[in-house]
């Protein structure tokens, strides 16, 4: 299998035939950033509240 240099697109749409993308635009890219964001999210306001329920005041 040849690797193809260079010219990489970030999403690839559905009636494209390419084989250089990263992302493929479909339901399961869409489901999976939208668990990513909300995790992420969800990380975030886990470390803000954990720093006002510790009362960091030295």
């Amino acid at each position: 299998m040849k690797k193809e240099k260079g010219n990489f697109e970030f999403v690839k749409e559905d009636d494209d035939k390419k084989r250089n993308y990263i992302f493929q635009k479909d339901g399961i890219t869409k489901t999976g950033t939208i668990i990513v964001v909300a995790f992420l999210i969800l990380l975030i306001v886990a470390v803000i509240m954990s720093g006002v329920l510790t009362d960091f005041t030295s």
